[in-house]
């Protein structure tokens, strides 16, 4: 069953301690589609200026996404974004930053995607989504991204969204933030009090938790020891998730955890390369071998 993602498409410039890359593919929605795409037929829904060069979308063309829903604006520029990471490269610091066109309107859904069952909303301001949502409304299934500036600046806005969505993911921090408890069960649940019915918090190298109405589950990240870059993991992550969830056609709790496996997996793909070199290239066979090795390091029975 297809899968619609909508969100940023996106121009980066990225250093760490491995090397630097510039004007590199980047964005939530890419990330998320070529991860989602290893799984389930994808539709990309998006919105780039008329500097970008549709020649860099070949990754893309090369999976199972559809990428009739990206709309070239004429007149406007790419989203752009620089960052570094130091360390232990858990967190990223924003060099710079050009919103460009994703300061206007949002983009257009296609008619030819309007059947779509399963959303995947990522992080853009919450009134959008809450939009999506509503084109959608029929979707079996409807889940969210977001991030701390939504949380700071527009509560309002976003709790509206939350009661129309099915499932949010977000990491530790957005957890906290967002319901104010540092435990993050708690936290899990007070979020379920605001409309998902589950909620995935990602914890980075530490794995991630889920928290559904009848389902607590915690797993381990893929321990990889090659980090070249971090950008884009947690939406890669999400990516592994929806696209397990709509290729199943299922939402369940043992579906669910099945697919945070392969989100997990998928993400220890993406960091070993800058930009989406290594999710691009990555085969069946590699996501089986990592599964069969996550299965095997976490079972204690």
């Amino acid at each position: 069953m297809s899968l619609l993602v909508t969100g940023s498409i996106g121009i980066d410039s990225v250093e760490t301690p491995h090397g630097k890359v510039e004007n590199v593919l980047g964005g939530s929605s890419i990330y998320f589609s070529l991860s989602a795409a290893c799984f389930a037929d994808v539709r990309l829904v998006g919105v780039v200026g008329e500097d970008f060069d549709m020649d860099m979308l070949a990754p893309l063309r090369r999976k199972r996404i559809d990428i009739g829903g990206v709309e070239v604006r004429s007149g406007s520029r790419t989203f752009r974004w620089q960052g570094k990471y130091q360390g232990a490269m858990n967190d990223a610091e924003t060099v710079g930053v050009e919103l460009n066109v994703l300061g206007e309107d949002g983009a257009k859904i296609p008619e030819a995607f309007a059947d779509s069952r399963h959303i995947f909303l990522a992080n853009t301001h919450p009134a959008l989504q809450k939009h999506f949502a509503g084109v959608f409304s029929s979707a079996e299934l409807i889940v969210m991204d977001t991030m701390n500036l939504w949380i700071e600046n527009e509560a309002d806005a976003l709790r509206d969204t939350l009661r129309a969505v099915h499932g949010l993911v977000l990491n530790e921090g957005e957890a906290r933030l967002l319901t104010g408890s540092h435990n993050l069960v708690t936290a899990g649940r007070r979020i379920l009090e605001m409309g998902p019915r589950f909620t995935i918090i990602k914890k980075g190298e530490h794995g991630s938790l889920l928290v559904a109405e009848d389902d607590l589950f915690v797993l381990p990240a893929y321990p990889t020891e090659k980090t070249i870059d971090p950008t884009g993991c947690g939406d890669t992550f999400a990516g592994g998730v929806m696209g397990y969830l709509a290729g199943q056609g299922r939402c369940d709790g043992p579906t669910l955890r099945r697919a945070m496996a392969r989100g997990s997996v998928i993400a220890s793909f993406v960091i070993e390369s800058f930009s989406v070199d290594a999710l691009a290239a990555v085969t069946g066979e590699q996501i089986e071998e990592r599964l069969a090795e996550l299965k095997r390091i976490s079972d204690f029975a």
